[in-house]
């Protein structure tokens, strides 16, 4: 049996046509506790009144798993007492997931009474079985061990001390229970073995399913951590940088707003450069966190192919800005890509916020190398270092934590004659599980 989920254009382009659903039971654990007992209750007055009348109380074969050589056996028929007590176990059993202890004690008595009075057998013992296996599942294994031992030990020796010969079973007394035999306590103790090592089975299986589930709910926590920090640093970088530039250039509109009106113009023009490519950015951070099935940023990733365009926003800050790109140029991973561009755009941002007055000039270097990528930025200015930022600041540990986050290495301090330098080291080979952290666009790939 499977079926079909609906499909068509409301629901997703990119999903398969026909989802088949395989039906199944739930757990067990999972029914309401009463379905569990109701099926005992009816099986072990069936199932008893059954074995009672294929075996009358005048004397039959006894029960396959007590005699193997004819011995005729008898039982006493069930009365008030005996229904009762086939009723009494799955009754208990309502009680098995809060108290299992008290569930299997108080049913083994009401099992150990039902044989002492010697009524027919049957599926009497199952709702013994049902609850040792509840009280292992629910962690007390060593009480239900070391319980079915010593009850089994009691049974056989109470048995053997006012039990009667199979011939005579049930036929007089308060306890006309048959002698143990040892056929039938082998039998017994048998079948505890095997109902005590499946509840074993069923708590281990349990207990791999909730660390499998406690682990994957640990991931996922730590995936939702490391998301919010990239998103964090995204924002960071992308307002910081755009937000300075604007910050400046209108300081220079403003102060040459009546001296020299095309100058303003022009550093108009790039406040409003700054502003659409800060939205444009930002839609791509954002994207990310849209809902399955809409639209995706049509913005590319920022990378290393929009260096160029940064490095011309800088000089039309104020900064004189020389590039220099060494080694083999080829694509980068998204991760790799995003991590170098935004290490360049933030430390052009600290230039242009921590460098001072006066002229500064920027020098920004990148080295491919065959197994990593070299970004450097410096700079000459005589301002306040970038590492001496108020407390939350977050620009050099940005910087530091996209190195990290690849397996790279980050390194920034004061340059020997003045200035600042920074310097990341990138592996073009990605670090695990890192690709998908780093990259702001799905389906973005090399460039």
């Amino acid at each position: 049996m499977s079926t079909s989920a609906p499909h068509g254009p409301g629901h997703g382009g990119g999903a398969p046509p026909h989802v088949l659903v395989r039906p199944h039971w739930p757990r067990p654990a999972a029914w309401p506790v009463w379905v569990v007992p109701l099926l005992l209750a009816i099986v072990q007055v069936m199932g008893s009144l059954g074995a009672q009348r294929d075996r009358p109380s005048d004397g039959a074969e006894g029960p396959p798993w007590g005699h193997g050589d004819g011995t005729t056996i008898g039982h006493t028929d069930l009365d008030v007492l005996g229904f009762a007590l086939l009723l009494g176990g799955p009754a208990l059993l309502l009680l098995r997931r809060r108290y299992p202890v008290f569930t299997v004690s108080a049913i083994a008595a009401v099992t150990a009474l039902y044989f002492l009075r010697a009524y027919t057998y049957g599926p009497a013992p199952l709702a013994l079985l049902v609850a040792m296996m509840a009280a292992v599942v629910a962690g007390h294994r060593l009480v239900v061990w070391a319980g079915t031992g010593l009850g089994l030990a009691a049974f056989f020796t109470l048995t053997a001390l006012i039990g009667v010969p199979a011939a005579e079973r049930g036929q007089d007394g308060l306890f006309p229970v048959e002698e143990p035999t040892l056929d039938w306590s082998s039998i017994a103790v048998g079948w505890a073995l095997v109902v005590l090592v499946t509840a074993e089975l069923i708590r281990m299986r349990a207990q791999r399913a909730a660390e499998t589930a406690r682990t994957r709910a640990e991931e996922e926590r730590r995936q939702a951590s490391e998301e919010r920090l990239r998103m964090a640093r995204e924002l960071h970088d992308v307002l910081a940088h755009n937000i300075s530039m604007i910050n400046v250039q209108a300081g220079v509109a403003l102060h040459l707003m009546d001296e020299n009106p095309e100058q303003a113009r022009t550093a108009l023009a790039a406040i409003k450069e700054a502003s659409k490519e800060a939205l444009t950015e930002m839609r791509g951070v954002i994207g990310a966190l849209r809902a399955q099935g809409e639209t995706a940023p049509r913005a590319p990733t920022a990378g290393l192919d929009r260096l160029d365009d940064l490095l011309a926003r800088a000089r039309s800050a104020g900064l004189r800005v020389e590039a220099e790109t060494t080694g083999d140029r080829r694509p980068l991973h998204a991760g790799t890509d995003l991590a170098a561009f935004r290490i360049v755009q933030e430390s052009l941002t600290n230039v242009t916020r921590h460098a001072g007055p006066g002229p500064v000039t920027a020098w920004v270097r990148i080295a491919y190398g065959e197994h990593e990528i070299v970004v450097e930025v410096e700079d000459d200015g005589r301002g306040v270092s970038p590492l001496d930022d108020r407390p939350g600041g977050s620009g050099i540990r940005g910087m530091r934590e996209r190195a990290a986050a690849l397996g790279g290495a980050f390194d920034a301090g004061p340059r020997p004659g003045g200035g600042f330098r920074v310097r990341a080291r990138l592996p073009l080979d990605e670090a695990p599980d890192t690709a998908a952290d780093e990259t702001a666009t799905p389906g973005r790939g090399a460039q």
